[in-house]
């Protein structure tokens, strides 16, 4: 088995949403001990985002530069169509996911390689596979106690639909901004519904 591990917050391994990351990938390790991690990091300056080429290319069926980021591209789509489960691990930035992860979105989600589009509309061009996806939020934005509104789980979800992956287990780490007890409380959260979803699934 292949685990791609999808890091996004600028923070990298201290952070909350690399920590419950880490847990996910111990428990697929503890099921598959064999399996290959590989580690995409795309916080900072990791990933350049798509310049005139992939533009270019996205808007026309002619021959373009197969350099600058369409490479990076290639390479990006490879990563995931190589992996037998994804995990995005990712902040959430007021309201909405971080440019970093929006930009290795606009390199993954790529007309004529992971969609096509047509009279009826996109069409996903990615064989579906399990996708974990690990967020923190300095607020609460889902159960009873939300008080601030969730753009990023919604544009997830339609967005990796679109390419192939419907697949989604999300799970999270909510209200970091409140103080250590605050992040005590929504760790152990995330660790009980870990605990749940591996103990009644027998597959990752």
């Amino acid at each position: 088995m292949n685990i791609l591990h999808v890091s996004c917050s600028p923070r990298g391994p201290a952070s909350e949403s690399s920590r419950l990351a880490r847990n996910i990938i111990e428990r697929l390790l503890n099921r598959e001990p064999s399996a290959l991690v590989v580690t995409r990091l795309v916080s900072g300056e990791n990933l350049p985002h798509v310049d005139g080429s992939y533009a270019t290319s996205q808007q026309s069926t002619a021959d373009v530069s197969e350099g600058g980021s369409l490479a990076l591209s290639d390479q990006l789509i490879a990563e995931v169509e190589q992996a037998d489960v994804l995990v995005i691990s990712t902040p959430m930035h007021n309201f909405s996911l971080p440019s970093a992860l929006k930009a290795w979105i606009d390199h993954v989600a790529r007309v004529r390689r992971t969609f096509t589009i047509s009279a009826q509309g996109k069409t996903a061009l990615l064989p579906d596979r399990p996708v974990f996806i690990a967020i923190a939020s300095g607020g609460r934005f889902s159960g009873e106690r939300a008080r601030q509104p969730d753009y990023l789980t919604p544009y997830l979800r339609d967005v990796l639909n679109m390419i192939g992956l419907h697949d989604l287990r999300l799970f999270s780490v909510q209200g970091t901004a409140m103080g250590p007890q605050a992040i005590d409380e929504a760790r152990n959260q995330a660790d009980e519904a870990l605990h749940a979803h591996f103990a009644s699934s027998r597959h990752a």
